[in-house]
């Protein structure tokens, strides 16, 4: 059955407004170039990773477990600041007076807010001196102290209490009390007023409250950083502006350059960037408008509409001017131009749509969003290049004709005579040649590319949001108001990793629920931490943890009423009551400890958390196996969670987003083509042959990124169906253009010939302007831009070689399955480049 449809008549009423009506177009797209930027600047901006995490169950679940403790156990939001010091001993007792005065200074701003103080500093001067409680007594006790009785007041409060262990670095040395590094911690009070005034210089409360503090802290001299969630927020906020201050004028001067060679003409050079510009304003208006806040993943997004924009542009230009050449007329060009252009337009808008909008499907909301932004995108652009462009490319050149201004390049790129026209018909030497053992060794190499490409990982870390430690040499090389600001928070966290067994954040949950009030339940709980997972802490044999057993074995230390009680519970005299529990959990929640009980156990005594510091360098996979594994030892119901798990769940969900959308990609374009070109041309087959070369660059693509390790993440996990969503579009283009040239009873070869000589000039031009044009994001500071820059100018590359290598022979043997060509076929009159001769 025929399906085909005659769609001519609905372009014919396009040429018109287009040929005809050139400054009505014109005018009605800049109208709505004005109703656009209403939407410029209103949709805000979201960074860091707490974006990616909200929709996922984990998360959900960690926010849950979290507002079952801390709503009780805080009558006020706090926040915490690290004041990380690093020195040739820091238990010294000049290190030691540093950090007391910078805690003491920093407590006696009010604008600080300071509520509570740590430090290994403050352990070892209430050791010296029990009787010490403020800090300025704590410097006191230290003054007046020796070097002797500092070293063994170090080693006594390590003994007492081994916490302390934790905040000093890892070549902390006992016997001679010595360490190059501690980590000290200062509370701070978040009340409304205070957070109204902090949050001015970044979206955390604590932004300003930290950076106020850095000032402070470097009145005492020495090295003391400091860090926070404060600080971190703001550096994740200003990456984005200068990554984008970084990539945006580095991508304009290169799509520039390759814009001059493709045009090589000042007019079509200025409707090609009006149309480039006009696009970016629409999608960027369109954010606005819907609310959509701009986030690290959607500076992607103009790059890749400058992808298919370019495309678009070089491709109307070109084809325009071959028609020009064969000395046809403005508006007679301009139609022949538009009747194939806006058909092969449609079919790469609606492929390259699918593919990005294949990512709407994924769990996570900032991926969702950039499908659905990217391919709105992409419609306007389809808009713009497909009728604007043109119509503006009618009114200059009428009015370069009424004023006598020349043309500057007007032969289309690939020509016969030109180097270029003579390397693009690679693909038909190949066809010419073996077409079938070419694509049987084709089919077999695309499915071990495929093999070794699935095993590609799957990663989602903060530090992929970050800057690198130092910014690479060349950004020297830009003006100074373009280079990048000097970021800490890098080099920070791997001070961090390298010299502490764990760190503030380094811990993994384990939420408890069940009756906490039976007998032998603090007893079960503690035995699920011997003999931990490798990923886990240890002290002396046990997981260092944070419980309610390790609150009731705190307060017992200071309260000797509560001790006995205690005491008289613990059958084995291990500190661990097994006896009457809710007696002494009703002790300790009318204690001073309540606060602190609270953040541990509920207080209908049926919930609890565990906390289990984890080795800083763990893998995400490996902390969440282990925590999974000691869940699966309690006596109740255990569920494994935390910062480190919910990480995890991020990267499978980012894994198994990126499996989906490649189906949803290739199944939505496979159904689209073979409709498309079962209407348009009558050939459904056709729609078959487009995917061949898309198939070959995404299984290159996956074995790209296994090969230079480089993991699904939030922004490279869109890469394999944003790969056939730009890959389609060479293909389709160069597809299109044959069946047009093949439906004239042409001889398959001449076919293929006019095609990759006429698109695939254009191809080339594109294919140059935007893999550097895309490509130029390896220069972005953040290592997840770099990387998907990297790929998808890859990508686009490998879709271009397989389109001119690939299809050739695909079409010459689908040519001979469907209309029986054999093997004999005449040449063009030339030989294989229009030499003569015969096949």
């Amino acid at each position: 059955m025929d399906f085909q449809i005659d769609y001519q008549h609905y372009i014919d009423v396009v040429d018109g407004w287009i040929v005809d009506q050139p400054k009505t177009v014109l005018l009605a797209f800049l109208l709505l170039s004005a109703g656009f930027s209403a939407g410029l600047g209103q949709s805000g901006t979201s960074s860091g990773t707490s974006q990616f995490t909200e929709d996922v169950a984990a998360y959900q679940a960690f926010e849950e477990v979290n507002d079952n403790f801390e709503r009780v156990a805080f009558e006020e939001d706090t926040g915490t600041t690290q004041l990380i010091q690093s020195g040739t001993n820091v238990l010294s007792k000049p290190e030691l007076l540093r950090m007391l005065r910078a805690q003491q200074r920093l407590q006696a701003n009010p604008e600080l807010s300071v509520v509570q103080t740590t430090s290994v500093a403050r352990a070892v001067a209430r050791t010296i001196d029990p009787s010490a409680t403020t800090l300025a007594e704590e410097i006191d006790a230290v003054e007046q102290a020796t070097p002797t009785e500092i070293d063994r007041a170090v080693q006594v409060a390590v003994e007492q209490n081994p916490a302390i262990r934790s905040s000093l670095s890892e070549d902390f040395n006992a016997r001679s009390a010595s360490a190059s590094a501690t980590i000290g911690i200062v509370t701070h009070s978040l009340t409304a007023e205070v957070s109204d005034s902090a949050g001015t210089g970044g979206e955390s409360p604590l932004t300003d409250i930290q950076r106020h503090a850095e000032f402070i802290v470097g009145s005492v001299g020495g090295d003391i950083r400091v860090f926070g969630s404060g600080i971190l927020s703001e550096e994740f906020s200003s990456v984005i502006g200068d990554s984008l201050a970084l990539v945006v004028p580095a991508a304009v001067v290169l799509i520039l350059f390759f814009l001059v060679f493709a045009y090589r003409d000042p007019i079509d050079l200025l409707i090609g960037v009006v149309s480039l510009a006009m696009a970016v304003l629409w999608t960027f208006g369109f954010m606005g408008l819907a609310g959509i806040a701009f986030s690290q993943m959607l500076i992607a997004v103009p790059p890749l509409l400058l992808a298919v924009g370019i495309d678009f542009g070089i491709h109307a230009i070109n084809r325009y001017r071959e028609e020009r050449t064969e000395g046809f007329g403005i508006q007679e060009s301009m139609r022949t131009a538009t009747d194939q252009l806006l058909v092969a337009f449609t079919i790469v808008t609606g492929t390259t749509v699918i593919g990005f909008a294949a990512n709407a499907s994924s769990d996570l909301g900032p991926i969702r969003d950039f499908g659905i932004v990217a391919a709105v995108g992409i419609v306007f652009t389809f808009l713009i290049f497909g009728i604007f462009l043109p119509a503006a490319k009618v009114y200059m050149d009428r009015l370069r004709e009424r004023v006598g201004f020349p043309e500057f390049g007007s032969e289309p790129l690939g020509a016969e005579d030109s180097f270029l026209g003579k390397i693009l018909p690679v693909g038909i030497h190949i066809a010419r040649i073996a077409p079938k053992a070419f694509l049987v060794a084709l089919l077999v190499s695309t499915a071990w590319m495929g093999y070794y490409g699935s095993g590609v990982d799957s990663r989602f870390t903060q530090d992929s949001f970050l800057p690198p430690e130092d910014n690479p040499e060349y950004l020297e090389l830009f003006p100074q108001q373009l280079q990048p600001r000097d970021y800490t928070v890098t080099e920070t966290t791997n001070f961090l990793e390298d010299n502490f067994q764990t760190g503030e954040e380094d811990v993994t949950t384990v939420y408890v629920e069940g009756s906490l009030t039976d007998g032998g339940t603090l007893e079960s709980m503690w035995r699920a931490g011997n003999s931990p997972p490798d990923s886990f802490v240890v002290d002396d044999g046990h997981a260092r943890e944070t419980s309610i057993i390790t609150v009731i074995q705190s307060y017992a230390e200071r309260d000797p009423e509560f001790a006995a009680l205690v005491a008289r519970n613990d059958r084995d005299a291990n500190g661990i009551p097994d006896d009457n529990l809710k007696q002494i959990y009703d002790a300790l929640l009318a204690s001073p400890a309540r606060g602190q009980a609270l953040n541990y156990i509920t207080d209908d005594y049926t919930s609890a958390r565990v906390e289990y510091a984890v080795e800083s360098d763990a893998s995400q996979a490996d902390v969440t196996e282990d925590t999974r594994a000691v869940a699966d030892r309690y006596r109740t119901e255990a569920t494994a969670t935390g910062n480190v798990v919910i990480l995890k769940a991020v990267s499978d969900v980012i894994a198994q987003s990126a499996f989906i959308s490649l189906v949803l990609a290739l199944g939505g374009s496979a159904v689209f083509l073979i409709i498309i070109y079962a209407l348009l041309e009558g050939q459904p087959s056709l729609g078959i042959v487009n995917l061949v070369p898309i198939m070959v660059t995404v299984a290159g693509i996956a074995a790209t990124m296994r090969y230079l390790d480089i993991p699904f993440n939030v922004m490279t996990g869109t890469i394999l169906s944003i790969g056939i969503g730009l890959g389609i579009d060479y293909s389709a283009h160069l597809v299109h253009r044959f069946a047009e040239e093949y439906d004239e009873g042409t001889d398959v070869f001449v076919a293929l010939t006019d095609s990759v000589r006429g698109t695939g000039g254009a191809l080339t031009g594109s294919m140059l302007t935007t893999v550097t044009g895309i490509g130029v994001l390896v220069i972005a500071i953040t290592p997840i831009l770099g990387q998907f820059g990297l790929l998808t100018g890859v990508s686009i590359l490998y879709s271009y070689v397989a389109s001119l290598v690939v299809l050739p022979p695909a079409l010459v043997v689908w040519a001979r399955l469907v209309h029986g060509e054999n093997a004999e076929t005449t040449e063009p009159a030339g030989g294989p480049d229009g030499a003569g001769g015969a096949v």
